[in-house]
């Protein structure tokens, strides 16, 4: 494929993607920001707005699935210690 059509192919493409990005890293970081604040069951709502939201991204493309799971692993931990401190 000519150097040029693929150059084209990829500004269509991050123009069409920089919506979902921007999307998915406000998600992580309200959900970051509401485990900070304190209060769980805000913070739980975020956090599944966010995993949900990186699941769409994986599927789009937009992550990588290794990515994802690595960093919805770490808001877990960080929501599961938050927990435990209030409980």
């Amino acid at each position: 494929m000519p150097a040029k059509k693929a150059g084209r192919q990829q500004a269509k493409r991050s123009i069409r993607t920089k919506g979902d990005r921007t999307e998915t890293r406000t998600a992580i970081a309200k959900a970051m920001s509401s485990m900070e604040g304190g209060d769980t069951a805000v913070a739980e709502t975020a956090v599944r707005d966010a995993l949900r939201i990186m699941d769409r991204a994986v599927q789009k493309g937009i992550l990588h699935k290794n990515n994802v799971n690595r960093r919805k692993g770490r808001i877990a931990v960080r929501l599961n210690k938050m927990k435990a401190a209030s409980a």
